[in-house]
């Protein structure tokens, strides 16, 4: 039996151990890699075959030149290798034409915990690791509707008289939402565009830790993408005279520096602020390597010549104070002496700087003066301790209120806007809070809303946590929390719960729904059963949100009036404000 040219290409390919999985699976992403990098121990290994010689090499005036990209679009078809998931989405008719995704200019949407958008044309790495995302394809002409503005719900204005609910949204409010950051990001466009002084942003590191539930495990291409689409959002809603603050560590920091550039250009980078955070103690020095003990801010400027930069000054340590203002006037002030040239006679003339009319020294880009901060989730929540600036270490370590401090010091004044969308336990909102600036947070998980929310209530009552204490923090002012009304996106959630016991009923659920994709029916669906029962949990949770319309996933501002979503009039109230639409 002459076997075919897939056959073929795999056997060859198994004679290497380096495309063997432990399970004697061909490693379709390792040989990826080495197709991308014309590896030469893959290309040998092909020559020595005559088919696959003849199928993918030219012969170029007596030189073998080997067409990579056919090969690779070669083991990215679906008829090469097809698995379970493969088979089902064939069936079903959500294979996308059968190319790999590089090659369109569609868009991709991930849901590994947080939503992420890819575009074509990236390139993929770190594939040998086995990780199961659940994305879906988007065509490039209905991505503008997946962005548009969306409806708001549940909106609640919290200050020190209560909650007040049915409300209007006003200029001066500050603002929480909750729901996707992308989305969010998009429908704050319409509002905000050009008019944010500064953004922060803490996001997941890509380092594979799971603090507070985050993936922090994407693949380095899905992440930058994942941070790519965001930071271009980001900019469109810069004042010009905004800057922005990326905080990252180690792992991805030189290749964040590198997509910002193409961002905000190479020439509005302003400076690699290093924190150190922290001292080689502890569990940090377990190992013979030298201990990380800093993280990187990564600061650009929307308008490198045009950017507010306010001038800082880190307070004198006391070993410094000791050995420099060791004077002491007869009214107890301490002061320096500080030598101001001579007189005619040469003598020298001296003058005295007090202590207390010192600013201190200038700030340099090396931060060994804010100590990172640890802090019990529960922290937060009523009942409680409220000193949540420390006290107990768990995985995962908090940023400091007096790092949010100096940032904003230095980038904005009182009464401009600030914002983070990955907000977190809110610690960039309580700051902004304290210093009398305006904010926007936004966060989708739930679990940190409910830590966000009690937090900046203590805040209003007059927390003493923090920088409350050095910024003579007495309490006041308000906020506004809000959600982005959801529609297909309660499917999503409902299958990424889902276990082996309930998938089956919530995949008769999805059936159903009129918020799945509408060119496939469901009897083309109940045919595919075999295909999908056979599958893994996760390769079936995968399966389900394809069907998901992604353009559903909240409710579109252009809807607002449409019986079938049944908004009520005070979300209508709500969002036509926020859209100053009344």
């Amino acid at each position: 039996m002459n076997k075919n040219i897939f056959e073929i290409v795999v056997g060859v390919l198994k004679t290497n151990s380096k495309y063997i999985s432990d399970d004697g699976k061909l490693l379709k992403a390792m040989v990826y890699s080495d197709v991308m990098t014309m590896n030469k121990e893959l290309l040998s290994l092909l020559l020595s075959d005559e088919k696959i010689k003849e199928r993918f090499f030219e012969n170029v005036n007596g030189t073998l030149v080997f067409d990579k990209q056919k090969f690779a679009w070669f083991i990215e078809s679906k008829e090469f290798l097809p698995d379970s998931y493969t088979r089902y989405t064939n069936k079903i008719g959500l294979t996308h034409n059968g190319d790999f995704i590089s090659k369109s200019n569609d868009v991709v949407l991930d849901f590994p915990y947080k939503d992420c958008v890819l575009e074509g044309g990236q390139d993929k790495d770190d594939q040998k690791r086995n990780e199961i995302f659940y994305n879906e394809t988007i065509a490039s002409d209905e991505i503008s509707k997946m962005l548009a503005p969306k409806v708001f719900t549940n909106a609640k204005r919290y200050s020190k008289d209560g909650i007040e609910e049915n409300i209007t949204f006003d200029e001066k409010d500050n603002l929480i939402i909750k729901g996707n950051n992308l989305i969010a990001l998009s429908s704050l466009l319409k509002r905000y565009e050009g008019k944010v002084k500064c953004v922060y942003i803490d996001p997941p590191f890509n380092t594979g830790s799971d603090s507070f539930n985050y993936n922090d495990k994407f693949s380095r291409s899905t992440w930058l993408v994942f941070m790519k689409n965001r930071l271009e959002l980001a900019k469109r809603l810069l004042h010009v005279t905004g800057n922005i603050f990326v905080h990252i560590d180690i792992n991805q920091s030189h290749y964040l520096k590198t997509l910002c550039d193409g961002i905000f250009g190479e020439d509005n980078f302003v400076e690699e602020i290093i924190w150190a955070y922290g001292s080689p103690s502890g569990g940090r020095a377990a190992t013979p390597k030298p201990v990380n003990i800093h993280d990187y801010i990564l600061h650009y400027a929307k308008s490198y010549s045009e950017r507010k930069q306010n001038r800082v000054y880190v307070p004198y340590s006391e070993k410094y104070i000791k050995d420099w203002f060791k004077y002491i006037d007869d009214d107890g002030r301490k002061y320096r002496r500080r030598q101001r040239g001579k007189d005619e006679n040469g003598n020298p003339i001296w003058t005295k700087q007090y202590l207390d009319e010192s600013k201190g020294v200038p700030l340099s880009t090396v931060w060994n003066d804010i100590q990172q901060v640890y802090a019990d989730p529960r922290a937060y929540k009523d009942g409680n301790k409220t000193d949540v600036e420390v006290l107990k270490e768990f995985k995962g370590g908090q940023k400091p209120e007096a790092l949010i401090k100096r940032i904003l010091e230095m980038a904005t004044d009182e009464g401009d806007l600030v914002l983070d969308f990955h907000i977190g336990t809110g610690t960039s909102a309580a700051t902004a809070h304290k210093l009398n600036r305006k904010y926007i947070g936004v966060e989708q998980m739930v679990n940190q809303i409910d830590l966000i929310l009690p937090r900046l209530q203590k805040v209003i009552g007059g927390d003493t946590a923090g920088i409350s204490k050095f910024v003579e923090w007495k309490g006041g002012g308000s906020f506004v929390y809000c959600e982005l009304l959801e529609n297909a996106s309660t499917l999503i959630e409902k299958i990424q719960s889902a276990s082996e016991e309930t998938i089956s009923e919530i995949k008769s659920e999805i059936y159903t729904d009129e918020r799945i994709i509408p060119y496939i029916t469901r009897i083309e669906l109940e045919k595919a059963d075999e295909e999908f029962n056979s599958l893994e949990l996760e390769e079936k949770k995968k399966a389900l949100i394809s069907l998901v319309d992604k353009n559903k996933l909240y409710v579109n501002y252009s809807d607002i009036d449409d019986e079938s979503y049944a908004i009520n009039e005070s979300d209508k109230a709500f969002t036509k404000s926020f859209y100053a639409e009344v």
